[in-house]
């Protein structure tokens, strides 16, 4: 395969990991950590009146989410990747981190957490997924 074609599709498998990750370690995170009463997870009016009864740990989470999936997809990435491995895992990074600022905006949350999330979950994380993928294919 050419390997323009194959360092495209291997950020492209590494975002649709990214994202799948994402969505699942989301969909089991409220039976392992309850939300607070009356918030409805469907609904973003019910998340902003109700932002005030979060704790901590109902972040937890989210943030294992967006790490999780970077470091999955720049693994991936950098495991199916031609040339420049680790550009590809970051740009992985990159785009999943997009997502998490418009997050940022959309979804009411603390300062810390949103500090925290877009600080070490995105970017890092991929790279340490790329730097493990490498160790792997070594």
């Amino acid at each position: 395969m050419n390997p323009t074609l194959r360092n495209v599709a291997a950020v492209v498998a590494g975002i649709v990991v990214c994202l799948l990750v994402n969505g699942l370690v989301i969909a089991v995170s409220s039976s392992v950590i309850p939300l607070p009463e009356g918030v409805d997870p469907n609904d973003m009016e019910s998340f902003k009146a109700n932002v005030d009864k979060f704790r901590p740990e109902h972040f937890l989470f989210p943030f294992l989410a967006h790490a999780m999936g970077s470091l999955l997809g720049g693994w991936v990435a950098v495991i199916l990747s031609a040339s420049r491995a680790m550009r590809l895992a970051i740009i992985v990074g990159a785009v999943h981190l997009i997502g998490g600022i418009a997050a940022a905006y959309m979804i009411p949350a603390p300062t810390w957490f949103i500090v925290a999330d877009l600080a070490l979950a995105y970017l890092p994380m991929a790279w340490i997924g790329g730097r493990l993928a490498g160790a792997v294919a070594r």
